[in-house]
């Protein structure tokens, strides 16, 4: 369960699912098929190895097949979000995206599969089938009351994990926090009184389990549209009958007297502000309607200010958000090739998740969500979703669960080794990306785009204003509202345009561009010529005297042209000339490549300012750098020419006490394969395979970071632009408008930079 407060066109989402390949999965090959060989040790004759292994110990799948890493994310379309049932085609784009998220927090494979069926029975036959091809199912979007009869059968039928998300993810992650609002108020599960409004699938499994955990069922008064459930009422059927007490309470507002907790999964504006009044002091609300919750945090502390509050929406605190239980759970139960998922385990994740939103929040994660607002308290009861300990805290609990509870069949016996086995499944900076966009969302900036007619760069606008991300200010002409009506955007109006022919900012920028160029050769005429007809010039005027705290330009020219305009108006920042690096983002790691925009052939005092800053942008992407200064030679064999640079920057950083590890000069099979360094350069100071690589010279590393974009596509990311006094980015002309959303946020993450003037 979670709603987001980002905003967006029709457009933009059709664009997104149907630009490239639709979709957004895709099979990628695990082993190489490059020749014949590879081939036939794929498919016939070698594949009858493995069938013959297996066919004669069934466990051999989870090693020979992608079996133990693989779930089943299935639908039929009866319950689609909010949506409700819209049929199983209509759910395909949202199981892929159930996909997706189960690659990008846990790496698990997933497939979706739609069912076109709305008979529990025919529903239970099909997937049952499908045991031999899977590790595990998740269940998404099927209605009540067919949910449960689909999953209890299931579990009872199939030996792998069978979980229905939008029961038991919502569960776990409410239990999580309803563990520390009662932490925080001092209150005991056994003794809290507990109102469930809703009586759905997620309202019964987050009874289910609180009870589970130890609140009483007595304790607990569920409702349903109809008022409180209790026995002998007609109109409840077996589900909600095993959940009705004996009330005297005929009303949700009766029920709430002395309430301590209200957990609502029903619909927008169903507790009023006079029920949280009438509840015991301290209540604890989860309003977790969608998209608009059962109460507004604010109306609720309107009349309750020590009330502990949270919902399914991002754009308030204690967000009850199932990516924070699905994708582990898995992670965890695959890993112990459990047969199932139990209360156990799911127990054990809610205390996981509880445990760690109690702990001090890493400085990434509290800086990109504000700060020190979040730390442990009433507004922080859950963690946040791209917390990247989340990897390891609850997949570990999980797996010690199922272990304990009996139903793992693969024990893990070393759980450090499990832990950082964990941790390398997942790149850091897809989590330092995440991060930097939630950052931006609490801290946005004003981010001039330079070249606001063109197409791209007006959907990337719309993307940064309606994400939150930040304010775009348009330099462009008179049309560009009118292109934005056309991009579907209601009211352009609203979108800040700066025109370099009519703007009133016109003349300070002439003034600012000729009392810093008069002395080298400028006339005030040229300046008015250059602020008038160049959008990048005026742009950057605009940054350098504060009217945006950011900018982003290079759709429309060359790099280099950019640059150089940019760099008329703009400073260079102290100590260092600016260079452009590139993000190449693999599965499990992330290679750094400087300098790959600005400097032919750099001195050692560049090379050695290009890896000091280069190595604070890797830790800014979650990195631990280590850098190497690349060449065709490995320490001199063989020799070659236009080495003495490189080595000259090893002696330099040797004199500067730096805080990242660097080596060179050395071939690049030899920086990123560690093996190689340890066999044969047993002297290397690295303690791993390099992540940032630094160059010898412009044309390798732009050839080389054109060619992996070419063969890559969207895992190449950059230029980006370090080394000015104000933070730019230039991007390449072949940029989509997703890649400059991505520019911009990180260009506003430099805005609180020191300003420095530009000098005549």
């Amino acid at each position: 369960m979670s709603e987001s407060n980002v905003k967006f066109t029709r457009d933009e989402a059709i664009d997104f699912h149907a630009r490239g390949r639709p979709g957004k999965i895709e099979i990628v090959a695990s082993k190489p098929m490059a020749t014949q060989r590879d081939l036939s040790l794929a498919y016939s004759p070698g594949v009858a190895v493995p069938v013959e292994e297996i066919a004669a110990d069934p466990s051999r799948a989870y090693d020979l097949t992608a079996k133990g890493n693989l779930v089943a994310v299935i639908s039929n379309g009866t319950a689609i979000l909010g949506l409700g049932n819209l049929g199983a085609l209509a759910s395909k784009p949202v199981m892929e995206g159930k996909a997706v998220l189960f690659k990008r927090f846990a790496d698990v494979d997933s497939i979706d599969l739609e069912l076109d069926t709305t008979d529990a029975q025919r529903f239970i036959e099909a997937v049952e089938l499908l045991e031999p091809s899977f590790g595990g199912i998740n269940l998404e979007d099927i209605a009540a009351p067919e949910c449960f009869i689909i999953e209890q059968a299931l579990k009872e039928r199939m030996n792998i994990p069978v979980f229905h998300d939008d029961q038991h993810g919502t569960a776990i992650i409410t239990a999580a926090g309803l563990i520390n609002a009662c932490h925080l108020t001092g209150r005991e599960l056994a003794d809290i009184k507990v109102v469930v409004n809703g009586a759905g699938a997620a309202a019964i499994a987050c009874t289910e389990l609180i009870k589970s955990m130890g609140v009483p069922h007595p304790n607990v008064i569920m409702c349903d549209r109809k008022g409180p459930l209790y026995p002998g009422r007609e109109g409840m059927d077996q589900f909600k009958s095993a959940h009705a007490v004996p009330t005297e309470a005929r009303s949700l507002e009766e029920a709430l007297v002395g309430a301590d907790v209200f957990l609502g999964l029903s619909a927008a504006g169903a507790l009023k502000p006079e029920m949280v009044e009438a509840m015991a002091p301290q209540p604890i609300i989860f309003a977790m309607a969608n998209p608009i919750p059962e109460i507004l945090p604010e109306d609720a502390r309107a009349v309750r200010p020590d009330a502990i509050i949270a919902t399914g929406r991002s754009d308030y605190p204690n967000q009850v958000n199932n990516v924070l239980g699905f994708p582990f759970i898995f992670r965890g139960a695959l890993d112990v090739r459990a047969t199932g998922i139990n209360d156990e385990m799911k127990i054990a994740a809610a205390n996981a998740l509880a445990a760690l939103a109690r702990e001090a929040v890493p400085e990434e994660v509290a800086a990109a969500y504000g700060g020190t607002s979040h730390s442990f308290g009433p507004d922080y009861i859950i963690p946040a979703p791209f917390d990247p300990r989340l990897i390891e805290i609850v997949p570990v609990a999980v797996a010690k669960a199922a272990m304990e509870s009996g139903c793992a069949q693969r024990p893990i016996s070393d759980f450090d080794a499990y832990r950082r086995q964990l941790r390398a499944r997942l790149n850091p900076t897809a989590s330092a990306l995440s991060l930097a966009f939630e950052a931006a969302k609490a801290n946005p900036k004003r981010v001039l785009f330079a070249e606001g007619e063109e197409e791209n760069v007006l959907r990337a606008a719309i993307s940064f204003k309606e994400g939150g991300y930040g304010i775009p200010v348009l330099v462009g002409r008179e049309d560009v509202h009118e292109r934005l009506r056309a991009l579907g955007v209601d009211h352009p109006e609203e979108y800040e345009v700066l025109n370099s022919r009519n703007s009133p900012l016109v003349g300070r920028a002439v003034d600012y561009l000729y009392g810093l160029r008069q002395r080298h050769g400028m006339l005030r005429r040229e300046a008015e010529r250059m602020v008038n007809q160049d959008r990048n010039i005026f742009a950057s005027a605009m940054l350098a005297l504060g009217e945006g705290d950011a900018m982003i330009t290079g759709t429309t020219r060359p790099f280099s042209q950019s640059l150089r305009e940019v760099r008329t108006v703009l400073d260079e920042a102290e100590g260092t000339a600016p260079f452009g690096i590139n993000v190449v983002v693999g599965r499990q790691r992330t290679v750094l490549i400087a300098d790959t925009a600005v400097t032919e052939r750099p001195t050692a005092e560049q090379y050695a300012a290009i890896a000091i800053r280069s190595a604070a942008f890797a830790r800014r992407m979650g990195q631990d750098p280590r850098v190497a200064f690349v060449s065709y030679t490995t320490f001199g064999n063989p020799p070659g020419r236009h080495i003495a640079e490189l080595r000259d920057a090893v002696k330099l950083l040797d004199t500067i006490v730096t805080d990242f590890e660097y080596e060179g000069e050395m071939g690049p099979d030899v920086a990123l394969t560690y093996e190689m360094q340890r066999k044969f350069y047993p002297f290397s100071r690295l303690t791993g395979p390099a992540n940032i690589l630094i160059m010898p010279g412009l044309q390798s590393a732009n050839i080389s970071a054109k060619l992996l974009r070419a063969l890559g596509g969207e895992s190449v990311l950059g230029p980006y632009l370090l080394g000015m006094s104000l933070p730019v980015q230039i991007a390449p002309m072949t940029a989509g408008s997703s890649d400059l959303v991505t520019l911009a946020v990180l260009a506003a993450g430099g805005a609180d930079s020191i300003r420095k003037p530009k000098k005549a």
